[in-house]
């Protein structure tokens, strides 16, 4: 599922929206040219009448009542154009308004979903995911080995393969992630560019770092005004197609924080909802600073991606550094 019910919900009242103001806009329209077009009104009216009186003879039996009516009604349509156009307005003025008029602005077509709906699902996933603008710049296609060479190198292409797969497989094939290693290598440019190809592929992500997790968990655990979020929170946290949890070890944690980590790394491993974590942790660190049940899903359910190499960051504030590709 893509979406939250409460997002399908934003979206359909968007569409609820653009329905009414077209149609406003629409009868705008018809009351000016009713205004400012001798007769038009007057074509209408007769649309309706002849409407009836050719209904009236079908019920009576008159077998050619309805090849009259669909007559009649083409000649008023005819009429009511060149009314338009001698007025100098485009015969098709007062068609219905649709921003789409594919779907004519319903979102779907045949039960499936339109172009558009696609699109406005994609924008709302970007802008809820916590990183638009972030994801502009880090993807798959600004990605660039420039900054590692040897081993580092080798290891740096693999784990690229490694996500590339994960992102065209997402929908097909769940799998979790789990980066580590040293300082600026890589680790979040990666899960980012992960979470952009989900995301455009219409997949729910929701990206926190695992300071400001922890400090959500930690600030809204005993205040009663706010269960309603938390609740809401959580929900969407176990739901979501993809969960990122970035700087694993960075956080504050206490024991209580910790327990609402494990029920929140247990559920959407009971869900089979994916998951990818990044550390500058190495293993043996993450083993001695979480709880054993923790580190025994971690193990036990991600595939491990080792970054190694230079700081990336620190390369890039000096300027021209590198410039092989």
């Amino acid at each position: 599922m893509a979406l939250t019910v409460s997002q399908y919900n934003f979206i359909m009242r968007q569409y609820e929206e653009r329905q009414t103001r077209n149609r406003h806009l629409r009868e705008e329209r018809l009351r000016h040219i009713y205004k400012t077009i001798a007769g038009y009104q007057q074509i209408d009216e007769s649309v309706a009448s002849v409407s009836v009186a050719q209904g009236r003879k079908m019920l009576a039996g008159d077998d050619n009542a309805l090849k009259t009516l669909k007559e009649k009604l083409h000649e008023l349509s005819l009429d009511r154009a060149r009314l338009l156009v001698e007025n100098g307005y485009p015969e098709n003025f007062l068609q219905p308004v649709y921003d789409c008029p594919d779907c004519k602005d319903t979102g779907y077509i045949n039960g499936q979903k339109c172009h558009c709906f696609r699109q406005a699902e994609i924008a709302l996933l970007y802008e809820q995911s916590n990183l638009k603008q972030i994801l502009e710049k880090e993807n798959f296609s600004t990605l660039s080995y420039a900054y590692f060479e040897g081993d580092s190198l080798v290891s740096y292409r693999n784990n690229v393969e490694k996500c590339k797969k994960f992102a065209s497989n997402f929908k097909t094939s769940y799998q979790n992630l789990f980066f580590y290693g040293t300082v600026g290598t890589g680790k979040t440019f990666l899960s980012n560019c992960i979470a952009k190809e989900c995301i455009e592929n219409g997949c729910s992500v929701i990206y926190f770092s695992a300071a400001n997790l922890f400090d959500t968990l930690a600030r809204n655990a005993y205040n009663f005004k706010t269960q309603e979020e938390m609740a809401s929170l959580f929900g969407d946290l176990y739901s979501c197609d993809l969960l990122v949890i970035d700087d694993l070890g960075t956080e504050t944690a206490s024991a209580f924080t910790l327990s609402h980590f494990f029920t929140l790394l247990n559920e959407r491993l009971l869900r089979k909802k994916s998951i990818i974590i990044s550390t500058n942790l190495s293993l043996e660190d993450c083993r001695n600073r979480y709880q054993d049940r923790i580190f025994s899903r971690i193990t036990s359910n991600f595939e491990f991606c080792k970054l190694t190499g230079p700081d990336i960051r620190m390369y890039r504030k000096v300027p021209g550094a590198l410039s092989r590709n």
